[in-house]
């Protein structure tokens, strides 16, 4: 395939998974032209490190680090805004995604604008999964826009998705509603899901509960105030 495919990967404190999810995404994705675009959200640990000494043995490496810690949301705009490829796919850096999945969410990237992952065997403890599967019915309800797991990282886009996305912390967990609001066609798959071995888990339901709600308030109040457009062509 003679398209580029960018693949984005935000980390905080990943050092012992960076490695290895590099490792893999150029298994994953032998015979493809890519670039592996890491977003170091201002690591406090070797992540940096790690990016910098990998950079020699992968060439289509790409590190960007943030002077700071931003949030998730916005390494992960940061990082779709500077790749690139034609396609644009996501991962979390914590090894739970697997980009085995990779090369066929790329095939389907060539009848579909967005491929969104869905966990059907989630590796998770009951806690995680029941706040998850809580929050995606409540979002579901309010938003409609038929997403089944909005915290799967694994998800893919062509690029000109990426214009539309508004740059808000929180972002992430509702890149369904704002693709499908501009008129993006979505296909959703099943893909693979590791339980975390290194490392330790950013998100718990004291932070994601009450930034959700509020988050989708106004994602709410967005998507009913958007703005589309159509330009004659001569």
């Amino acid at each position: 395939m003679d398209k580029l495919v960018s693949i984005v990967i935000p980390v905080f404190n990943e050092a012992e998974n960076v490695p290895l999810l590099m490792e893999r995404i150029h298994a994953a994705l032998n015979g493809f032209r890519y670039e592996a675009i890491f977003v170091n959200d201002g690591s406090s640990d070797g992540t940096r490190d790690a990016l910098e000494q990998l950079r020699g043995t992968y060439p289509a490496l790409r590190p960007v680090h943030f002077v700071r810690n931003f949030g998730q949301s916005a390494a992960l705009v940061a990082g779709m805004r500077a790749a690139e490829g034609d396609y644009i796919l996501t991962a979390d850096g914590d090894l739970q995604n697997d980009p085995a999945d990779f090369p066929r969410m790329i095939e389907l990237l060539e009848r579909v604008d967005c491929v969104f992952g869905y966990r059907a065997e989630r590796h998770d403890s009951w806690v995680r999964k029941l706040s998850s599967r809580v929050a995606n019915v409540v979002r579901n309800a309010i938003l409609h826009d038929g997403i089944r797991d909005s915290g799967c990282g694994s998800k893919g886009f062509r690029r000109e998705v990426v214009a539309h996305i508004v740059p808000f912390n929180g972002a992430h967990r509702f890149l369904g509603a704002i693709a499908s609001n501009a008129g993006f066609t979505i296909e959703e798959i099943p893909v693979i899901h590791h339980a975390r071995v290194h490392g330790t888990s950013k998100y718990g339901i004291g932070n994601r509960l009450w930034r959700g709600i509020y988050d989708l308030i106004g994602v709410r109040w967005l998507v009913r105030r958007y703005v589309r457009y159509e330009i004659e062509r001569d």
